[in-house]
């Protein structure tokens, strides 16, 4: 029998295309990547009997990146990275995706991709092949794209019987765009960074970044600020008067508007005072129509989510993902607007039907018939966002609900009639001066029954007027007022403008929105108005001067429209990136060589490294004080050396009790993060002496075999959370010791033997049953916890039974095994073999 393998973008996705097209009838069982099972059945395939292997992969398999030699931004010029060397690299080395794939693709027949369809589909559909080619030489006639939009029977049905081809220009446009934005973003990122970061201390960033879509991004929004700055309010003046009809007040409104010139004014009110009423001088009624919306696309999602939800872009497209793969709405990532003929719109309708919120306005549209949609445009991917099926809250959560509604309402409005009201418009003379009244009233709320946020208040006044109807009025007066500028844009209005000018597609327009605002290159302020911070505003004056094609808008949107060409077959891509790869060199020169204009600006807003922080270690070179920046990124600075020494992130820096580092007598410091905290040199963080030892390490990492703070004299035992590192006691957590992971990215805290005064390790005498260290543990006589009144005592913190109840693991819950040897860590360099299985690991440590 045959082997068929299919292949989807995300687990979720595998486990319910599975289900649709086995019945219900797979069985799963595990691979390689624990993250992605496999569903198997047998079925029909190109006329015979088959086995289907359903599984995924998690995202983009491989990523872009530069060959070894390029990734140390202290020994490589950024103006390199534009001819450097780049390499496909796994994405996610931890998930083993390729050899999950070249395991379960190295005996198939077929291969069928199920990736999303977009771009970035068709390029994960291209990493797939080329990881299974490697031990599958399939031709083209054994692989197969299936194309779907919604994840239900009769769409993935269709697909797998529609079965065609993966699309390897989409794939190459998309392989363009990344390693243009590898290259240049990287060059200017590192640049930017490390000489503003060399120079001042008050930043606030810890990247200075730069993005060939993020920086018009923020463009966009300074400019705006500029516009608010330089605006000058100019005052002009009104006239307000009002009549009393029924007992009820009618404000009227002058017809003049504005008055620019007070003299004018006041002219004017004394030609209206001379008049006490005013005259009905006509009544106008007139019908007007209230648009339906037209169908959703991803951009229209996204705007009004933020302005009707105050939802940010990034949260709302990763619940519509969450939402889309559950089955409860079309792809969501899609920019056409305009339902396709063969779209079955009653069909999609009626599974709301029985919603209890909008279930009475469906089943009356069902009855008397939809309104056709209104026409929009096609883009030729994906048909607009839609709902696949009835939901309630307590199923999809808050957000989720949120997010539905937005989606369902839509649709369902775009298949209503039109909002019918009629207006009434009167005119007044109070002398020969005139004024209006207008007011409105709902006819047929059409589709603002279900889409409430557009919904029509009756505004008629209270009174029937007639021609030649005469009413008192309130004494008039002249009201002084100033024009305003414009509000800060709102996410609404700035994912218009990038829609507007290119900028970013449908899918990452919330990254680049996401991106200013993490880089602390814009707040936002109330009402989701994104309000530019000191730093951005900076940086886009800076480029304004040197070179403003590096923030136009017009030039990413002329750049993607050249990888449309690629992507329809129409441009060569070898040619298109080797064309904007060197005009982007060349700006790339012109800029380094410039950047004493944008430096100007930076001077006036910012203090310098030297003047910035407060003293607290001793430098190793000069033994004068180091002052410590707290601002992003963290770091110490030497003013006399004119040295700058990176720290760890995201927590606080202190002193260590005044201890040098025994290899280059720098004072050494305490970083404390979340409980976790690790004792460092800060020359040693930076450029490493040993050669065993890491860039980016602390002393509980450095293996140095004297120096009462490194590795050998403290490590305990191997972590079996992260597998990588070694549990280190922290000589600075007393009397609430513990003991952390050295592998900075690994959380795992051991709470050990609160309230000792005094924890110490035997670096030299193992445990004969499980290989760790020894400790020597001393409480107060009065308060020990041991049989006996002991106060002290010397044992394996895993075997020793005393020792071991007095341990608590903060992330998982302890079991006592006795089997092998337990260490292997890397800070000594000794003990048992690393275990091979997870189960392996429980016996040889506590879980």
């Amino acid at each position: 029998m045959k082997t068929v393998l299919m292949v989807a973008e995300k687990p979720s996705l595998a486990a319910s295309i599975a289900k649709i097209l086995s019945g219900g009838s797979a069985t799963s069982r595990k691979g390689r990547s624990g993250s992605c099972p496999i569903h198997e059945y047998e079925t029909i395939f190109q006329g015979e009997c088959v086995l289907i292997k359903m599984t995924s992969v998690c995202g983009h398999v491989m990523s872009l990146d530069f060959s070894a030699k390029y990734n140390n931004w202290d020994a490589v010029d950024p103006l390199e990275l534009f001819t450097a060397n780049t390499v496909h690299k796994e994405a996610m080395p931890k998930l083993h995706i390729v050899q999950h794939l070249q395991s379960e693709g190295r005996n198939i027949s077929y291969l069928i991709l199920w990736l999303d369809c977009d771009r970035e589909g068709e390029n994960i559909c291209f990493e797939v092949i080329d990881a299974i080619k490697e031990v599958n030489k399939l031709e083209e006639d054994q692989i197969f794209r299936a194309k779907f939009s919604a994840i239900t029977d009769v769409d993935i049905k269709k697909a797998f019987n529609t079965l065609g081809k993966p699309n390897e220009n989409e794939s190459l446009s998309v392989d363009a765009r990344q390693n243009l934005d590898l290259r240049l973003g990287c060059a200017f990122t590192r640049f930017q960074t490390k000489y503003f970061q060399g120079k001042y201390g008050d930043l606030d960033s810890t990247l200075i970044s730069y993005g060939p879509c993020q920086t018009p991004t923020l463009g966009f929004c300074v400019e705006r600020h500029d516009v608010i700055q330089t605006f000058t309010p100019e005052p002009y003046w009104v006239i307000e008067t009002s009549i009393t009809a029924e007992n009820t007040e009618i404000p009227l409104t002058y017809s003049r508007g504005r008055i620019f010139d007070q003299q004018c004014g006041h002219i004017l009110l004394l030609l209206i005072k001379q008049h006490s009423e005013a005259v009905v001088q006509s009544v106008k009624y007139s019908t007007h129509k209230k648009q339906r919306p037209q169908a959703m696309n991803t951009v229209e999602m996204l705007r009004l989510a933020s302005s009707g939800l105050g939802m940010g872009p990034q949260q709302t497209m990763q619940v519509a993902e969450k939402l889309y793969t559950s089955g409860y709405i079309s792809y969501p990532r899609t920019e056409t607007n305009s339902y396709p003929p063969n779209f079955d719109l009653k069909g999609t309708l009626a599974t709301q039907k029985s919603n209890s919120h909008w279930g009475e306005h469906v089943r009356s549209l069902l009855s008397t018939g939809i309104t056709s949609p209104r026409k929009g445009a096609d883009h030729g991917d994906h048909p607009p966002i839609t709902p696949m099926r009835s939901a309630s809250q307590a199923e999809i959560g808050s957000d989720g609900w949120r997010i539905f509604s937005l989606v369902t309402e839509n649709f369902i409005a775009s298949l209503s009639p039109d909002c019918t009201y009629e207006k009434v418009d009167i005119t007044f003379t109070i002398g020969n001066e005139e004024f209006t009244c207008t007011g409105s009233k709902v006819i047929d709320p059409g589709f603002t029954a279900v889409l409430h946020r557009q919904k029509m208040e009756d505004s008629l006044p209270p009174v029937q007027f007639e021609k030649g109807d005469r009413y008192k009025t309130r004494e008039p007066r002249l009201t002084q007022k100033a024009t305003t500028p414009p509000g800060y844009l709102t996410e609404s209005e700035l994912i218009t403008l990038m829609e507007k000018h290119g900028i970013g597609t449908d899918a990452s327009i919330p990254v680049h929105i996401n991106n200013i605002c993490v880089r602390n290159f814009v707040t936002i302020g109330s009402g989701r108005r994104l309000i530019p911070n000191t730093l951005g505003i900076l940086l886009v004056h800076g480029y304004q001067r040197i070179d403003p094609d590096l923030v136009k808008p017009s030039m990413r949107s002329e750049i993607e429209k050249q990888f449309d060409l690629i992507a329809s077959g129409r441009a060569n891509y070898d040619l298109v990136l080797a064309h904007a790869v060197s005009t982007f060199q060349a700006k790339y020169k012109y800029f380094v060589e410039n950047t004493d204009y944008m430096d100007q600006l930076f001077e006036l807003s910012f203090t310098k490294l030297s003047e910035t922080g407060k003293s607290l270690s001793k430098c190793g070179r000069c033994t004068r004080y180091m002052k410590l920046i707290s601002q992003k990124p963290m770091r110490l600075h030497c003013k006399n050396c004119e040295a700058t020494y990176k720290l760890p992130q995201g927590g606080s820096i202190k002193l260590y009790q005044g201890n040098v580092c025994p290899l280059d007598q720098f004072e050494l410091v305490v970083y404390n993060a979340g409980g976790k905290s690790f004792i460092l040199c800060p020359y040693c963080y930076n450029f490493p002496e040993i050669e065993d030892m890491a860039q980016s390490s602390g002393c509980n990492r450095c293996p140095h075999p004297t120096c009462p703070n490194a590795a050998p004299q403290l490590s305990v035992t191997s972590c079996q959370t992260c597998d990588e590192g070694d549990l280190v006691l922290d000589p600075n957590s007393g009397p609430a010791w513990r003991m952390s992971c050295n592998e900075l990215k690994c959380t795992c805290v051991v709470k050990i033997f609160a309230g000792a005064v005094r924890v110490a390790v035997s670096p030299d005498t193992d445990c004969e049953t499980c290989g760790s260290s020894v400790l020597t543990v001393e409480y107060n006589p009065d308060k020990t916890p041991f049989k006996d009144g002991v106060s002290k005592l010397t044992g394996c913190v895993i075997c020793h039974a005393e020792l071991s109840s007095l341990v608590e693991l903060s992330r998982q819950q302890f079991k006592r095994r006795r089997r092998g040897r337990g260490r292997g860590g890397k800070g000594r360099g000794r003990g048992g073999r690393k275990p091979r299985t997870k189960e392996e690991a429980l016996d040889q440590y506590f879980v």
